[in-house]
């Protein structure tokens, strides 16, 4: 026996190591050299660069194109998580509830989810090419009449729209599950109390389903704070980059324009902020998670 006399703590590390080394290796490891060639000038490609400190991160602080992308992950990140969990919560109450041929309908609504972003995006981006224009003129309804992708103003919302439409089924799936966990006793209590729908929504149901909205925030954030097949597909960052990602113009920064560092630097920002904006949303919702003061 290979383990033969060995306490059982040295036994537990040991199995632990191969977990520990491949940790190490593809993840400590890349955040570190990220974090290293942030504090340089290199390109991606060139033996020589320079080691130049904090200058990317203040150069950013003060970089139009990268706070206007900001601004972008922004807004398009607070509609996504709006739209997005609010469609699957309200299934998830829908298809819970007494309907029938509840499992077809989990089914149907669960499809999108198993097609990638990228073929999503690329059937959008022709419906509202090819497929939605036409049925505007026909229907004399301007704003339908033209492509909602072409411009400025509006191809954020096109955007939005595919993702909710791609992305509301896993969410929906966490909540159903989340909601098998709602004790029927205290529902029937609210009931027998005279409590309304509403009334028992928020006082019975909700709290427990706050650490499956826990998740589903931390999932939709980062997604809407990452984003970046949806704009290759649908947009590449136009019309006149204005809807140009946070991770797309790190994409961009890295390998198109040869900012590797700079790039780099930009993704340091990214993490940073969403383990805030994770740090700040449990601390949050774990005060009304039920069973908790």
């Amino acid at each position: 026996m290979p383990f033969a006399g060995m306490k059982a703590g040295s036994i537990f590390f040991l199995l632990t190591v191969p977990a520990l080394v491949l940790y190490v290796l593809f993840f400590v490891f890349p955040v570190a050299m990220g974090i290293y060639y942030s504090l340089t000038d290199w390109n991606g490609f060139s033996k020589s660069y320079r080691f130049i400190g904090l200058s990317n991160y203040i150069e950013l602080l003060g970089d139009s194109r990268f706070l206007h992308s900001l601004k972008f992950t922004f807004v398009y990140t607070g509609l996504v998580v709006v739209l997005k969990l609010g469609l699957a919560l309200a299934l998830a109450l829908l298809l819970t509830g007494p309907l029938k041929l509840r499992g077809l309908f989990r089914s149907i609504f669960f499809f999108p989810a198993v097609l990638s972003m990228i073929t999503v995006g690329l059937i959008f981006n022709q419906i509202f090419f090819s497929v939605l224009p036409p049925i505007g003129e026909s229907l004399g309804l301007e704003w339908l009449s033209k492509n909602i992708l072409g411009s400025k103003d509006t191809a954020i919302f096109g955007i939005v729209l595919t993702n909710v439409w791609q992305g509301f089924a896993v969410p929906m799936v966490i909540f159903i599950a989340g909601l098998a966990s709602v004790p029927k006793d205290l529902r029937e209590a609210a009931t027998i109390d005279g409590a309304s729908p509403v009334q028992r929504f928020f006082s019975v149901t909700l709290p427990f389903l706050i650490p499956m909205l826990n998740v589903n925030l931390v999932l939709a954030i980062k997604g809407g704070l990452t984003v970046f097949d949806t704009i290759v597909a649908m947009t590449d960052g136009g019309p006149a980059q204005a809807t140009e990602s946070i991770g797309f113009l790190i994409y961009k920064h890295g390998l198109s324009e040869m900012k590797f560092g700079y790039g780099t630097a930009e993704a340091i920002y990214v993490f940073l902020l969403i383990a805030l904006i994770s740090f700040v949303q449990f601390k949050f919702l774990n005060r009304k998670e039920a069973g908790q003061q």
